[in-house]
């Protein structure tokens, strides 16, 4: 596999793994990507806690497939790692586990072949991930697909434009997996957000991943072919908290994101 560093970057824009990896208190990340950073939160305070409440239906949803007996993972828009990855989590359920991480952006790369260095159970491709016949020819060097996969588009879509056609995505990378698999989405959406949505789409739209925001409508629609896990598309806070977890610092929409899974019929 081919190595990457951080040297590889010219860093003029920020880049929406990177931006995301400051949200979370990372390092990863250059003074551009912390400037929009910054600016972001100013239009949405709450953007850090919604990050790590985003991580946290990550881990959830893991859970919940490797419960429903899923031991394969492709990561779509992996971003750059940090505490909680899926195969941190994945193997400390189930030992048998295996994961293909994939994203576009050279740090990202970079960050994971160093942390994966000594995981066998789990390998990063550097791949667009709207180029699904690319993504799955290598994912298929890793993954059995044959056996149920659990397909992770975890804020992702909302950099996917719509002359992409991410519907025809997501159906390219549902059509390769065998019946019983899973979809997890996460999606930023402008429902309920007043003129914050679009504020924050304009702000975006100076970086290298302008934001799409969609609503509930068009986020249930990415999972046809797939029945929707209870309690279907709602805020991610409220997709199923852990029990006993304390409520939600602020109210579930203010997260602006949605969060659902679906299992392949």
């Amino acid at each position: 596999m081919e190595q990457h560093t951080a040297s590889d970057v010219e860093p003029e824009r920020p880049s929406a793994a990177r931006v995301y990896d400051y949200y979370l208190g990372g390092s990863h990340n250059f003074a551009v990507d912390r400037a929009m950073a910054e600016q972001a939160i100013r239009i949405l305070p709450e953007l850090p806690g919604n990050m790590r409440a985003n991580r946290a239906f990550l881990r959830r949803a893991v859970r919940y497939l490797i419960a429903q007996g899923v031991r394969q993972f492709l990561d779509l828009g992996s971003g750059i790692p940090t505490v909680g990855n899926v195969h941190e989590v994945a193997l400390g359920e189930a030992p048998d586990c295996r994961v293909v991480y994939v994203d576009n952006d050279p740090v990202a790369v970079a960050h994971s072949q160093s942390i994966l260095e000594d995981v066998r159970a789990a390998t990063i491709v550097q791949a667009d991930v709207t180029d699904p016949g690319a993504v799955l020819a290598e994912a298929r060097r890793h993954l059995d697909f044959e056996r149920p996969v659990g397909v992770l588009m975890v804020a992702l879509l909302h950099f996917v434009p719509d002359s992409a056609a991410p519907a025809s995505v997501i159906a390219r990378y549902r059509d390769a997996v065998a019946p019983g698999s899973f979809l997890a989405i996460s999606h930023g959406t402008a429902d309920q957000q007043g003129d914050r949505g679009p504020a924050m789409e304009a702000l975006y739209s100076r970086s290298a991943n302008p934001l799409v925001s969609r609503d509930r409508a068009t986020v249930e629609s990415f999972f046809e072919g797939y029945e929707l896990v209870d309690p279907g598309v709602v805020f991610v806070p409220l997709w199923r908290p852990e029990p006993g977890a304390l409520p939600a610092a602020t109210p579930p929409e203010r997260t602006a994101t949605y969060a659902g899974v679906g299992r392949l019929r």
